[in-house]
């Protein structure tokens, strides 16, 4: 697939919740209550990318504090994974924040997904805090980190 088959716009929550019930590593995925407590009052900009009209990846952050945005959760569906799209929304999103005056843009992954902390680390994202594992019967594979990115 090509990345004319597929594209990024603005989209709704609704949108963002058909691709995160279909995400495998996902033990507890998000609730719409959950996402609009989240959101209350805050600026957001959630991110979709849609092919064939069907919703296939997003990222959904807000405004964290004054000129600080936080890029909370995003997802590919794993058929559609490889293709640049994790790559467009990131790009999309940091330029919508440049455009809207925030300084800087802040994510947290964790350990196990190698290939987010390597696309975050190519693109400039830098650590700014590690969180060990909360209780015993956790791995490294845990570890929460922290990155900031410049804008």
């Amino acid at each position: 697939m090509t990345q004319a088959q597929w594209h990024i716009h603005q989209g709704s929550i609704d949108d963002m919740l058909v691709v995160e019930q279909q995400i495998p590593e996902f033990s507890n995925p998000k609730t719409r209550e959950q996402i609009l407590q989240r959101l209350a009052g805050r600026t957001y900009l959630a991110l979709i990318v849609s092919c064939n009209g069907q919703p296939v990846a997003y990222k959904l952050g807000f405004e964290q504090a004054p000129k600080q945005f936080y890029s909370w959760l995003g997802a590919v569906i794993p058929a559609y994974r490889g293709q640049g799209m994790a790559r467009a929304l990131l790009l999309e999103q940091e330029r919508w924040c440049r455009e809207q005056g925030f300084s800087h843009i802040e994510v947290k992954s964790m350990n196990r997904f190698k290939t987010m902390l390597q696309m975050l680390v190519s693109h400039d994202y830098h650590i700014a805090e590690l969180t060990p594992p909360a209780t015993s019967s956790q791995t490294l594979l845990d570890v929460q980190i922290r990155f900031r990115k410049a804008l």
